[in-house]
């Protein structure tokens, strides 16, 4: 355990005293985020293929066809995430990588 003699930056708005503390913001590129999110998505769009009669029926079809967008757009996000991360990743390296 890391014990600091430094105190924490304190901000005062108005009558209230928010104190900051000195953490690092993660390095998240947001790859596994839209994976979980795309791979929801498919989960949803399987669950439901059983119950298209119903969800036809009710009015409901749409839930269907928002989770197999929700599956493209996801794939289009992801493969958006890994081209930022590798371009930032040569951008910290030194070099530069041009499409």
């Amino acid at each position: 355990m890391d014990l600091r003699d430094e105190q924490p930056m304190k901000h005062e708005i108005g009558n209230r005293t928010y104190l900051l503390a000195p953490v690092e913001p993660l390095d998240v590129d947001g790859v596994r985020t839209v994976q979980v999110g795309t791979a929801l998505f498919a989960i949803a769009f399987v669950a439901l293929l059983p119950f298209y009669g119903k969800l036809e029926e009710s009015g409901r079809l749409w839930l269907l066809w928002m989770c197999l967008a929700g599956v493209g757009l996801g794939l289009l996000g992801a493969e958006y995430c890994k081209r930022r991360r590798i371009v930032r990743a040569a951008r910290e390296a030194g070099t530069t990588q041009d499409s």
